[in-house]
């Protein structure tokens, strides 16, 4: 199931952030969590203990269902050309996902959240799914009477989007230019672990 917990005690656990306040603690607080999480000194893994670590990073940055990994993982393994990246570009272009990277929500859950409660908008018309995939040249922008609220002002203000995206800041909008290759996206993992986990 999708991870509804703490978002901070987890991305200290995993060792990257995946929200903005998870960012500003790790900055005090870069050890892992518990009392003797400065302390504590981390055994060895084994091959299988990385595979599930990378998979559970993979997982969590795009917040989807374990369900779901498998069922992307299979579609990236019947495509032409490397696994891996399919695999990223097929997660990557997800609705929730593109709203999370062109600034209109400030984490990937704000941005599965927007978009179920109706706020986001594909070339006009209001898709209400996460998983929908997102193709080439289509526009995502957020509702006109939705743009006032303070969430979606201070996501704007702060955005910096990838080279596969065109923002236009005045228009809470943005659009997908082309599916971006590996080396363009900015997720933290060690996608061929996770492939290898898959592999089992």
């Amino acid at each position: 199931m999708k991870y509804n917990g703490p978002k901070v005690r987890l991305s200290r656990k995993l060792g990257f952030a995946i929200t903005p306040k998870a960012r500003k603690v790790m900055d005090r607080k870069p050890n892992a969590p518990g009392q003797h999480g400065a302390s504590k000194k981390r055994a060895k893994l084994s091959d299988y203990a990385k595979q599930l670590i990378e998979k559970q990073k993979l997982r969590i940055q795009y917040n989807v269902h374990e369900r779901q990994m498998t069922n992307y993982m299979a579609k990236a393994a019947r495509l032409v050309g490397n696994t891996g990246d399919i695999l990223v570009s097929l997660l990557e272009t997800r609705l929730d996902s593109i709203v999370f990277r062109a600034g209109l929500a400030r984490s990937m859950y704000a941005a599965r959240q927007y978009v179920r409660h109706g706020h986001v908008l594909v070339n006009g018309k209001r898709v209400s799914m996460p998983a929908y995939q997102v193709q080439p040249n289509e526009v995502i922008s957020i509702k006109e009477k939705s743009r006032k609220l303070e969430c979606f002002q201070e996501a704007i203000r702060t955005s910096a989007a990838p080279p596969y995206l065109e923002v236009s800041k005045a228009d809470f909008a943005a659009k997908f230019l082309y599916v971006p290759p590996r080396e363009e996206v900015p997720v933290v993992c060690d996608v061929p672990l996770v492939i290898e986990y898959y592999s089992r």
